[in-house]
């Protein structure tokens, strides 16, 4: 199979409109249908446009083949924002059809995702009441926004997602997780949760072995060497690039959103298109499943 944009997005558009597309609507159905919807927004973010006019523009000028219309920057927006459902849907439609779903090893962290950097602009934010302030170790510097939580397999491919504020404590956002969808650890006997010491606690691993899962993280300093933590170093280090595909690649610090929806909806976009780069690359037989290098130009 070829293996570029416009056979990601075809394969894309046929696994979608059969799994989750054909809604019936009240009188006239829209021009341009859910599964071209999804395609787009995966386009989008593959390309790295964050400015939906100048995305609009080319795909009128460059896609007109492929997607005969394409609303106004009004239209678009309101579509966008108004498909967050149908966006996650298609996240784990493409999740379960490929082999890394039933992995039973899972890599968790969370990053941050920044909405505002100027006072005023914290003050006058719709995001007041979501957003907060919150540390990066990792850039040491504080930001003030969302964390998404992602939790994936080796691969990168996204099992769960969520974004909170960051004032929230990591291991209570990953409980909850986890009790919205129970049936994610309990089909997979023996789970093995690698994480970083953010989530160390009795109480929480307690919670994870009555799920039937096992916590793998690096020990403090006053605690013993814990099992496997050997190979922890080299492990770690994939969900470091998963979080440098999601940003250097994807964009997802340029998100544009300025309401919870708006972010919400954007973050799962690129989730989606990291999803679906993974998918058509299993799909197709790639050496590197989570490469991006034949989907962004």
């Amino acid at each position: 199979m070829t293996n570029n944009l416009d056979a990601l997005l075809t394969a894309l558009y046929v696994k979608i409109d059969d799994g989750i597309g054909g809604t019936r609507w009240l009188g006239r159905p829209p021009r341009l249908t859910d599964s071209e919807l999804v395609c787009l927004a995966v386009a989008q973010a593959l390309l790295g446009f964050t400015s939906e006019s100048r995305w609009l523009r080319f795909v009128d000028s460059r896609l007109g083949a492929m997607f005969p219309y394409v609303p106004k920057q009004p239209g678009w927006n309101k579509r966008l924002r108004a498909a967050l459902p149908l966006v996650k849907k298609a996240i784990r439609l493409l999740a379960a059809d490929t082999d890394f779903w039933f992995d039973n090893h899972w890599i968790v962290d969370s990053t941050p995702v920044e909405c505002g950097r100027s006072r005023p602009t914290v003050k006058r934010s719709d995001m007041a009441g979501w957003a907060g302030y919150g540390y990066c170790a990792s850039h040491s510097r504080f930001f003030w926004g969302l964390r998404l939580f992602l939790v994936c397999t080796p691969a990168g491919m996204p099992i769960l997602w969520a974004l909170a504020t960051p004032k929230m404590d990591e291991r209570e956002v990953l409980t909850a997780m986890l009790d919205r969808e129970p049936e994610t650890v309990t089909d997979r006997p023996g789970l093995l949760v690698i994480s970083d010491k953010g989530f160390a606690s009795k109480e929480f691993e307690a919670d994870l072995a009555l799920r039937g899962a096992e916590l793998l993280r690096p020990s403090f300093k006053r605690e013993k060497k814990r099992k496997g933590e050997s190979l922890l170093k080299s492990v770690r280090q994939l969900i470091e690039s998963v979080n440098d595909t999601l940003k250097g690649q994807l964009d997802l610090e340029q998100h544009g959103g300025r309401t919870f929806e708006g972010v919400a909806v954007r973050v799962a976009q690129r989730i989606l298109a990291m999803a679906a780069a993974i998918w058509h690359n299993h799909k197709t037989r790639q050496p590197i499943t989570r490469s991006l290098i034949a989907y962004d130009h």
